[in-house]
């Protein structure tokens, strides 16, 4: 952002701040989004505004009845500016910052709103919010500062205290950003302002450590500073000292060898012109800047080496700011691939390769070889915060993506459950609400990591934030049955039942969902067969309804179900279905009775209404009824795989007509056995996409976080 060729800082007015309106920085520890019920109101004073302007309802409903929409919010906000009102740029401000705390230039706006009202105090509140929800942005720091410098008297001794401890916490939170120039070139000059040299020299020495897009500059500023002040002034008593001990020997060695020549041509009797003992030479000060500038170069060329690593990818980011405007896939992929090598660094110096694990041991002391192992531990420490800050400045620009919110969680997670939960936290209440994946990601985290009761929340909020998702509800019922409480799971499907009555579809899934717990878990058919029963009451055009009440009386005793099943098929062949499903409901039947009934007599009695039913329905051809079917022939699955049909009687054998149905039903339609044995195809069907939610259950991006 310092340099002209970089993405210019957006502007500050209301009407502009909607193209631009986030920073570029980035922070090591995750920030907090503000509460709207942080923000406190200023007293009111005699000459504050009573009643709000004449269209500030109109655009304040217009902008909470779709807070998704941007432009409503940036239409309040501009309006109430050209009104000058402060109650409504108040109301307003608040209500957006809590939606989009990372529009820093809102911040500023609000800030400078307060201060102009005369409430410093409540300005410099504003800037602490912001800098909670973005702390990564450098402009939002300088902002502060400025405001202090205004505002605060700099005759008292606590006051530049309290300046260099906001510059302290800017440079920790921001100062590790490719584009913090500024922000350090700030605290040098005030530093120097205040006659501090050492300081300034110290902070300079910082940055040149730090990798960022001026990296040059500050060298070139360091190297003026130190010749335009003597180096007691600007180094540490301890480095100045050292150095000058050092060049003092270095100089007298000189000397002497110099003495010894110079001796050889005096002429005899001149004696040594004294030189007084303890004085520091302009000579020797300049050996000192010398080899200050030797030390700082070895560190300099290790910091254009970083530059240089990082440059590509620090030129291919072209957004680095928030908006709400989507990103179009090549600045995703340049996100993703910077995070790719910032992690791959991290990997390479926690275990490199080339070591030797015994190295530190055999080729030095044991005092070598712990010191080795701080520095590995502090070198790892500093990569690991260079990709915290990265995932950070990439969550700013990239804040309503779930993929790198789920990046970030899947890093932290190994160094730190908290940490992990945080992001989570930032991510499905502030920037992701309406995004019902990565919420119920949190609820398996929070699952799998024994906080029930928060992943109970989790889920709660969500369902009611999201109404109508039918995949909200079965989550919670099933981890209501995970952890033990099957009348809470079967209560939570109830409820769903009742209050679908209205919607059939989602009515038939739902019960049939409450019908399979009561049997398999509860063993209780009775109850199932009820349930079925009433919902076919309300959708009797829903086989998958007559397909599970079906299953229900197949799966009992077959001696004690007969009638039960011939029943099923009854009610199915006078239901209103497609003709199809109704011979698939008859072959079921017959399938049945040929496999369970007591008497030829039952069982022809069944055969001969099937051949009426196909007769009647205009059914499959003679040889599909006794099995003869092409070998040839195809039958597709509900799964989509196909079941090669081989019925073919062999040669030898001479052709009887049978008067029983075959066994199986491979020469029709296979999908009369999935759909009443294959539960999951339920799941594939097109009607119950109008739930809101593409696959159903979809486990691989919403159940199990990606691995």
């Amino acid at each position: 952002m310092e340099a002209s060729e970089d993405p210019a800082p957006p502007p500050i007015e209301m009407a502009e701040m909607s193209e631009e309106n986030g920073s570029a920085g980035a922070a090591p520890e995750a920030p907090v989004a503000p509460d709207p019920s942080s923000f406190s109101m200023p007293p009111a004073v005699e000459d504050e505004e009573g009643e709000l302007p004449a269209d500030f309802e109109r655009l304040w409903k217009a902008a909470h009845d779709n807070p998704q929409d941007f432009t409503s919010w940036t239409d309040l906000l501009q309006y109430c500016e050209q009104e000058s009102h402060i109650t409504a740029s108040r109301r307003a401000l608040v209500a957006f910052l809590a939606r989009y705390p990372l529009c820093y230039g809102y911040w500023k706006k609000f800030a400078d709103l307060e201060r102009r009202a005369g409430y410093n105090a409540k300005a410099e509140e504003v800037c602490v919010q912001g800098l909670q929800a973005i702390p990564l942005s450098v402009d939002l720091w300088i902002h502060y500062i400025n405001l202090l410098l205004g505002t605060l008297d700099m005759n008292l001794p606590e006051s530049p205290k309290r300046i260099r401890s906001v510059f302290e916490d800017a440079v920790v939170a921001a100062g590790l950003d490719f584009h913090s120039d500024r922000l350090w070139d700030l605290y040098v000059e005030w530093e120097k302002e205040q006659g501090n040299m050492s300081n300034a020299a110290a902070v300079l020495d910082r940055v040149l450590k730090v990798p960022t897009q001026l990296y040059n500059t500050h060298y070139e500023k360091f190297k003026e500073h130190l010749n335009s002040h003597e180096p007691k002034e600007v180094l540490s008593p301890e480095e100045y000292e050292e150095l000058r001990t050092l060049c003092r020997q270095s100089q007298k060695a000189e000397r002497a060898e110099q003495a010894q020549e110079e001796e050889e041509e005096r002429p005899p009797g001149e004696e040594e012109p004294a030189t007084p003992e303890g004085t520091d030479t302009e000579e020797l000060m300049q050996k000192i800047r010398e080899q200050v500038l030797v030390r700082r170069d070895k560190v300099y060329q290790d910091n254009e080496g970083e530059v240089r690593k990082r440059w590509h990818f620090e030129d291919a980011i072209k957004r680095p700011y928030f908006h709400v405007k989507s990103l179009d896939r090549l600045q995703l992929r340049a996100w993703h691939s910077y995070l790719d090598w910032e992690i791959a660094e991290l990997n390479k110096d926690t275990k490199d390769p080339n070591q030797d694990p015994n190295q530190a041991a055999t080729e030095g002391s044991e005092v070598t070889a712990q010191t080795h192992e701080v520095s590995e531990d502090a070198a790892v420490a500093l990569d690991d915060h260079r990709v915290r800050i990265l995932f950070e400045r990439c969550l700013i620009a990239c804040a309503l993506y779930e993929e790198f919110w789920t990046r970030y969680i899947q890093y932290l997670e190994p160094q730190s459950v908290d940490e992990a939960r945080a992001v989570y936290k930032r991510a499905c209440e502030v920037h992701l609400t309406y995004k019902p994946n990565i919420h119920m990601q949190w609820a398996t985290f929070e699952e799998r990591h024994g906080d029930l009761t928060e992943a109970r929340r989790v889920l709660e909020a969500l369902e009611k934030f999201l109404p109508g998702l039918a995949v909200v509800r079965l989550r919670r019922a099933a981890l209501e049955r995970r952890a033990g409480h099957l009348d809470q799971s079967e209560a939570l499907l109830q409820d769903a039942v009742a209050e679908s009555k209205e919607k059939p579809t989602l009515h038939a899934f739902y019960s049939i969902k409450l019908a399979r717990l009561l049997l398999k878990l509860e063993r209780n058919p009775a109850r199932a067969r009820r349930v079925l029963q009433e919902a076919l009451e309300i959708s009797p055009d829903n086989d998958k309804l007559h397909l599970n009440l079906l299953e229900l009386e197949v799966s009992g005793d077959p001696w004690a179900s007969a009638e039960a099943v011939q029943e099923c098929v009854t009610r199915a062949l006078a239901a209103p279905l497609a003709p199809h499903t109704k011979i698939l409901f008859s072959q079921r039947g017959l399938q049945f009775a040929e496999d369970y009934s007591n008497s030829i007599q039952s069982v022809l009695s069944v055969y001969e209404d099937h051949q009426k039913l196909l007769k009647e329905l205009g059914g499959t051809k003679r040889g599909a009824e006794n099995g003869d079917e092409d070998s040839e022939k195809l039958s597709k699955s509900e799964d989509g795989s196909a079941v090669a049909v081989s019925t073919q009687v062999p040669p030898t054998m001479p052709h009887v007509p049978i008067t029983t149905p075959p066994p199986t039903m491979m020469g029709t339609d296979m999908s009369a056995q999935t759909g009443y044995g294959g539960y999951s195809s339920w799941y594939q069907q097109p009607q119950y996409g109008s739930y809101g939610y593409q696959n159903t259950w979809n486990y691989n991006q919403g159940y199990y976080p990606p691995s």
